[in-house]
């Protein structure tokens, strides 16, 4: 619930600014795969932090937990703060680089400039809702990107179009309401760790410690969560080629797929919890449920969602954009790509069980080589050839190779590091020994 209303929030941004006009649109498409870099790299801290805290909590140390969750809070604000004042400094030349001009590049750089400053507050929630399913509590995570989702759709139409006596912003409109939306889930992640569950301790000894276990598994599966917006970045250099229109559509159409995406998101984020703790208590059974669960809904649901974008793919992109040649590029990319959402879906499980197990090394090797030995060559190379569709296809074929492989080497991994039969504890039918 939490992962669809946080997308549903950027869809409806974008139908707010498709009425602003396609420049705008273009702008955000620019944007859209550096946001997602820097969301996969806090991200990564959030899946290392919640990996060692699964376990943790698994295995009954709370005490050890709590220092943990604190330790990783502080690290997840010194990173966006960081991260947030070099993107600031440097985002006009950045935007240069993956190919925007003139008015174009004006209006990414100052959306971006905006968004740094809510980027701590929405980190610090994300790898919070994170923390909190592996501490055991898996509602309220929604309600924090729910709520916070919420309050930016209603913030934005006043601030974008200038109700309520308010200047028109535009483009500033949409990161400001992003801004305070943001803050108000941070403020609901605080109650929850401060008040709520007691779990954040003023005492910092051993920080350095509690860092190091964390980027062990932090490190390499941010690397590996910046596959899917290196990807983009990518395909959007790609199609910058191909001129404006082409990259809105892409644009609209990546934001109506990330709709749909979420819930394998949120079918796979729930993996990685699961694995941890049941892993930490020894249930070895549960560990194998969870999997094969996870596995099979996303691919149901890859499924459902390829079947909705071929009916009305076309319907949501006019949704967004009112320019034929936008919505025409929107379309033939809905009805080309989600046939690979559920082995997308596939990859993150897979991603989230290693990481849970404290091995973060697959996950890195498989997003390098899909990216840099399969991924970039392929595009390249089909984009000259036969135009910018055939990036598309590549993409499919690529996402269905790597969730093949990812789903094998995981169970291999699964059943490799358990301890031998005669030394389990298993649990019964009632998940008692």
């Amino acid at each position: 619930m939490g992962f669809l209303a946080m997308t549903i929030a950027q869809l409806i941004e974008a139908i707010y600014l498709g009425l602003v006009g396609s420049d705008e649109l273009a702008a955000v498409a620019f944007a859209f795969p550096i946001i997602m870099s820097f969301n996969a790299l806090t991200r990564g801290i959030g899946i290392g932090t919640s990996a060692v805290l699964a376990r943790s909590i698994g295995a009954g140390r709370r005490e050890q937990a709590a220092r943990v969750a604190t330790h990783g809070l502080l690290l997840t604000l010194c990173f966006t703060v960081i991260c947030a004042l070099l993107l600031a400094w440097w985002n006009n030349e950045l935007f240069h680089v993956m190919g925007a001009r003139d008015h174009i590049l004006e209006l990414v750089s100052t959306y971006m400039a905006i968004w740094c400053l809510g980027y701590p507050s929405f980190g610090l929630s994300m790898v919070g809702s994170g923390m909190m399913r592996s501490i055991g509590d898996p509602a309220f995570p929604g309600y924090v990107l729910t709520l916070g989702s919420v309050l930016q759709i209603l913030v934005a139409p006043p601030l974008i179009f200038g109700w309520f006596g308010y200047p028109a912003l535009g483009i500033e409109g949409a990161a400001w309401s992003f801004v305070i939306a943001r803050t108000g889930s941070l403020l609901l992640t605080a109650w929850w760790f401060v008040i709520h569950e007691k779990m954040i301790r003023w005492n910092f000894s051993n920080f350095d410690n509690s860092v190091r276990t964390i980027l062990h598994v932090a490190v390499p599966a941010g690397l590996s969560n910046l596959i899917q917006p290196a990807s983009m970045g990518v395909i959007t250099w790609l199609l910058a080629s191909y001129g404006t229109l082409v990259v809105a559509g892409f644009g609209v159409a990546s934001r109506i797929e990330a709709v749909v995406s979420m819930v394998v998101i949120g079918i796979s984020a729930s993996a990685a919890p699961l694995v941890g703790q049941n892993w930490g208590a020894k249930l070895y059974s549960r560990v194998d449920e969870t999997l094969k669960l996870t596995h099979s809904y996303c691919l149901a649901w890859g499924f459902l969602a390829a079947l909705i974008m071929w009916i009305g793919g076309e319907y949501f992109a006019g949704l967004i954009s009112r320019d034929p040649a936008v919505i025409e590029v929107a379309t033939i990319y809905l009805m080309i790509v989600p046939i690979s959402i559920g082995f997308t879906g596939v990859i993150n499980v897979a991603n989230g069980s290693f990481n849970a197990l404290g091995k973060p090394a697959p996950p890195l090797v498989l997003a390098v080589s899909r990216l840099l030995i399969v991924y970039v060559p392929l595009a390249i190379v089909a984009s000259r050839l036969y135009g910018y569709e055939a990036i598309f296809y590549v993409t499919v074929l690529v996402n269905i190779l790597f969730g093949i492989i990812s789903w094998r080497w995981n169970n291999i991994m699964v059943h490799a590091l358990r301890p031998a039969p005669h030394k389990l504890t298993m649990p019964d039918r009632w998940g008692t020994t």
